[in-house]
């Protein structure tokens, strides 16, 4: 999975966020939703080639790394 940065109103819907990015609700993880992490900025979870898609002119894109415990 990816993570996607978009500017959008903070108002603005998971929906909204598919739209602008041209992207459907299958490529998106509902679960994880339209994250709100400063006024008019959100992001959103993609698969990788949800991710490859998107114009860079609408959003920058983030790697997702598995984060899990470790040895120590």
């Amino acid at each position: 999975m990816a993570l996607i940065q978009v500017r959008l109103p903070p108002e603005a819907t998971l929906s909204d966020a598919l739209r602008l990015l041209g992207l459907s609700d299958e490529d998106a993880d509902p679960d994880y939703g339209l994250v709100a992490i400063a006024p008019g900025l959100q992001v959103l979870r993609v698969t990788e080639e949800a991710a490859r898609r998107v114009s860079r002119d609408h959003a920058d894109v983030f790697s997702d790394p598995r984060i899990e415990p470790g040895d120590g």
